[in-house]
Parts: C-alpha cells; sequence; structure tokens
C-alpha cells in the first residue's frame, strides 16, 4: 500500500452545524490523509439534523439524518486523472448521539466516519459480508495506526 502523506489534499471544510465539540480543520485533514490512496480534492461538510435528513431523503430515500454520507464525483476523464474529487456530509449531532450512545470519545468516532467516507471516495463499499470484511479490516487498521480502537467491538450493527 502506498505512503498516504505523499498524495496531495486539497481539503475545505464548511460548517453549517451549531454542535459543539466539532473537531478541527487540521484533524479532518490528518485523518482524511491517513487513509488517501492518491490526490483528491474534498469538501467536508458537518450539517445539523434537518439538512443531514434533506440529504439522506433526497440522494438515498431515506427519511432520517445519518452520520455520514458520501458524494464522489466522477471525473471528466477517469483514465487520464488521478485525482479524487468528493464530498463528505457528516451530521454532527447525530454522530455525537452515537457516540454518546456506543461509550466511544466524539473524536474518535469522527475519525473513524471520516475516514470510512474516505474510502468509500475511494471505491470501498460494503453491501456484502465480503466488501464489509474487507472495507472494515482496513478501517480498524488504518484507526490503530492512529491509536483509536476498533470501532466495531460492541457496536451496534451500521448501515
Amino acid at each position: 500500500m502506498a505512503e498516504p502523506h505523499r498524495f496531495h489534499l486539497h481539503l475545505t471544510v464548511q460548517r453549517a452545524s451549531r454542535s459543539s465539540l466539532q473537531p478541527s480543520e487540521g484533524q479532518i485533514r490528518q485523518w482524511l490523509r491517513h487513509a488517501l490512496r492518491r490526490s483528491a480534492m474534498i469538501t467536508v461538510r458537518l450539517v445539523d439534523r434537518p439538512e443531514g435528513r434533506s440529504l439522506n431523503q433526497t440522494f438515498r430515500h431515506k427519511d432520517y439524518p445519518t452520520n455520514v454520507l458520501t458524494f464522489p464525483y466522477p471525473d471528466e476523464n477517469p483514465r487520464a486523472s488521478t485525482r479524487l474529487h468528493g464530498d463528505l456530509v457528516l451530521c454532527a449531532p447525530v454522530i455525537k448521539a452515537e457516540a454518546r450512545l456506543q461509550h466511544k470519545p466524539l473524536l474518535n468516532h469522527y475519525a473513524h466516519l471520516l475516514i470510512h467516507g474516505m474510502l468509500h471516495l475511494q471505491g470501498y463499499d460494503h453491501e456484502n459480508e465480503t466488501e464489509a470484511t474487507l472495507m472494515e479490516t482496513l478501517e480498524i487498521d488504518l484507526l490503530t495506526q492512529l491509536s483509536i480502537p476498533n470501532p466495531y467491538l460492541d457496536c451496534p450493527a451500521h448501515g
């Protein structure tokens, strides 16, 4: 696997949530770069429940706010481009509630969901058991390298 820090990350962070205790831009950058396997242009938007619910309804046809939504943007010429382009939308109040419910440090949960979203942007998925095992194993490995415990231990099913 390539060294993640050799890739360029152009990051924009948008804060549209009033929720307290959000990660800093530096933390977001660190976590995304750690999961990065090619250069990328990423926007991370932190939202509250109404926007999270609206986006989840519009794009996934699910009428509730979810923790993270991933929006990859296809390149005009994917064969010529090595840059990844996409948005990650995180619903701060949902993440805060999940962390509390799962007895996890809030910033560890943010790190996990940002890495999870970054892997989705790079083509990983969890639609079947094989893909889910591969993606979860990679997430656990990346988080362990950051001294963050396995997020799937004693954790309710995700999806």
